[in-house]
């Protein structure tokens, strides 16, 4: 069990180093030096005490990826309840598992007594991972009506869809709604993109050299998290001029 444990925290710490693009040569400090380098790196580049937890969830799901599926699962059959369901649909989206999550959040969407509107939310998304564009439409149609939905990611997913179904022009406005400074900086990119495809050029500069200015300001964390963004939008900064 203690080599399990090593070699779980060795591939977390892998997947870190690879997920914010921090230097390469930690892959060799951990593989290599596997207790003590796999310490340094959580302590230097992971650790503080509001991640201790998500560490903690992203080793639980190395070492045992479906024990969390398994176990509401069991839950479910015990007591069909709706949150039981729910939770369950909502550990599927977790993994990605996009077909089991739909099934059950349809199921939880038949209980009118609920708040249904985060249960659209991510159906929303589950369909359009699958490339189900119509129906990740037919749902987000449903949400228009609310206010909530405004300047949403689900808004600009719903965007998204009718770009792929080729309603570009209903598909610029939900898409513009994403639109806001010192935030959504992955949104943002693929909107500066959308922009180019269709030839606004001056528009996608502007959302590039905005997204570019702010990275100037962003703290270490974000820096790191949005790397491979901010040198994809230097690189469409270059290409543009």
């Amino acid at each position: 069990m203690y080599y399990y444990l090593i070699f779980a925290l060795q591939a977390f710490c892998i997947y870190h180093v690879i997920k914010y693009r921090n230097q390469y040569y930690w892959i060799f400090l951990i593989l290599f030096i596997p207790v003590i380098g796999c310490l340094i790196y959580l302590v230097t580049q992971v650790y503080n005490k509001r991640d201790a937890n998500i560490i903690k969830e992203n080793l639980t799901s190395v070492l045992i990826p479906t024990k969390k599926v398994k176990d509401l699962e069991k839950r479910l059959h015990f007591s069909e309840t709706f949150q039981n369901r729910l939770d369950l649909a909502d550990a599927f989206f977790e993994m990605k598992d996009y077909k089991n999550a739909i099934t059950h959040y349809e199921v939880a969407l038949q209980d009118k007594s609920q708040n249904n509107y985060f249960i659209l939310e991510k159906l929303i998304a589950a369909y359009y991972n699958l490339k189900d564009y119509n129906n990740t439409i037919s749902y987000g149609a449903k949400l228009k009506s609310h206010p909530e939905f405004k300047q949403s990611k689900s808004e600009f997913i719903y965007g998204l869809a009718l770009h792929k179904t080729g309603q570009t022009n209903a598909a610029e406005k939900h898409l513009q709604s994403i639109d806001q400074r010192y935030s959504n900086y992955t949104e943002r990119l693929v909107l500066a993109k959308f922009y180019i495809e269709n030839n606004k050029l001056e528009a996608a500069k502007d959302i590039l050299n905005e997204i570019s200015t702010e990275s100037k300001h962003m703290t270490k964390p974000n820096k790191n998290k949005y790397r491979s963004t901010i040198n994809e939008v230097e690189k469409l900064i270059k290409s543009l001029n």
